[in-house]
């Protein structure tokens, strides 16, 4: 069993990226420029936004972080989505999710302009990746096939088992596992709350993707010998001995699940640190105009 260590993927990858923006330090251009807005005080979202942040430093971008109360109007949000677009100097940008209930997501999705939409989630990006374009991927798919290239995993004729069907993973990563290339070429079998057999078709699974949000749910008894196991889930559950009063698990019951894995994913550690690098590949993408090409 080999452990996909995320923390350390990524900071490969970031060193990557500082490299690069050297080179167009030297050559007198501006660092690429990374935003992120943050509505209201959830402490996951300030977590991650924070972490965006830090990574931006660790690989030389500039960053700026927006925050506004909760209580933000939908016209106010829109504004901000409206100023940024037009903002020749900011690269990419997302907006944290969730946003407060009042706020209509997809409305806020639909505003920000796809050529800077470095989460992947507006249409037009979802349609070109859909038809094998090239475009800005969804970043915690995205940093998935990335760990599978980067630690040579082949899953070309593999079955491929996704628990999980969100616009944000499970659809995405079910069409970047099947599709032409490498990595790729997988038969993909994506299950959900209504699949009624998700033991059996996943003991048929070669890689196993778990995106549920329900702490431990992959149990020994539903992963293969040899399985590679992804897991995306982060879950708090209550731990009296921490001193924070709780402990990060993932989807997958790793104690009994490990053993039987030839790669496998820890929480926190694997998936987690590749989903913000992920940004930063799309931000750079961005800067660079090799999606969308800037016009001068």
């Amino acid at each position: 069993m080999q452990i996909i260590d995320g923390n350390a993927l990524a900071q490969q990858i970031k060193s990557e990226l500082r490299e690069k923006v050297e080179k167009v330090l030297a050559e007198g251009k501006r660092a690429p420029h990374l935003a992120a807005v943050l509505i209201g005080d959830h402490p996951a979202s300030r977590s991650y936004v924070t972490n965006k942040v830090k990574s931006c430093s660790d690989a030389g971008f500039q960053s700026t972080l927006i925050q506004r109360p909760a209580e933000i109007s939908q016209q106010g949000l829109l504004d901000i989505v409206h100023e940024l677009n037009a903002n020749p100097e900011i690269d990419g940008f997302i907006v944290q999710l969730p946003l407060p209930e009042h706020i209509h997501e997809m409305e806020i999705t639909l505003a920000i302009s796809p050529e800077k939409d470095v989460d992947g989630f507006h249409p037009m990006n979802l349609g070109l990746m859909t038809l094998g374009l090239p475009t800005y991927l969804p970043a915690t798919p995205m940093g998935i096939m990335q760990m599978l290239e980067r630690y040579h995993i082949d899953i070309s004729g593999k079955t491929c088992c996704v628990i999980g069907r969100s616009n944000i993973v499970g659809t995405p990563i079910s069409i970047l596992l099947s599709r032409k290339g490498s990595p790729g070429d997988a038969t993909v079998m994506l299950c959900h709350s209504r699949t009624p057999n998700i033991k059996e078709i996943a003991l048929q699974a070669d890689v196993l993707i778990v995106a549920l949000g329900r702490p431990n749910f992959l149990k020994a008894d539903m992963v293969k010998k040899g399985a590679v196991v992804i897991d995306v889930g982060i879950n708090r559950v209550d731990d009296p001995t921490k001193k924070s009063g709780f402990r990060l698990v993932g989807d997958v019951d790793y104690e009994q699940v490990a053993p039987k894995s030839s790669y496998i994913t820890p929480v926190p550690g694997g998936v987690g640190p590749m989903t913000v690098t992920s940004l930063l590949l799309n931000t750079w993408k961005a800067y660079s105009g090799e999606i969308y090409p800037k016009t001068k």
